[in-house]
């Protein structure tokens, strides 16, 4: 029987390098472990950590295609990250000028939830745990 450890890391293709790194660690606040500059591929690779865990591949590609979000389409849905107290969360992505959807109650657990979406339209969830 295979026997996972665990996720290793979630890899995204952004349109905008900038723009992206600007989200995922000034607004998000995921810690840069390693910022490397393929010239052969003219790409960027940017390593993320949450709370010293490595998490994320952000990407840079010239020309990528779209990602079709909605309607909801095959392969991965959305990123969800755990927080401690959503108005608060949702307040501060208010004022970073991202809109988040009404809050959300799973019907199986009791736990609220929005979605936001980041740069590139690819929905992040923020669950309350």
């Amino acid at each position: 029987m295979l026997k996972l450890q665990g996720v290793h890391h979630i890899a995204i293709i952004c349109a905008d390098y900038e723009r992206s790194k600007k989200f995922y660690t000034d607004v998000l606040g995921l810690e840069i472990l390693q910022e490397i500059y393929r010239a052969e591929r003219d790409s960027f690779k940017l390593d993320l950590a949450l709370n010293g865990k490595y998490i994320i591949e952000l990407f840079s590609f010239t020309n990528p295609p779209k990602r079709v979000s909605r309607p909801e389409a095959l392969g991965l849905r959305h990123l969800a990250f755990s927080v401690g107290d959503l108005e608060k969360s949702i307040g501060f992505l208010t004022n970073h000028l991202i809109a988040t959807e009404p809050i959300r109650v799973d019907e199986s657990t009791g736990k609220r939830f929005t979605f936001f979406e980041d740069p590139d339209g690819l929905p992040i969830e923020f669950y309350e745990d």
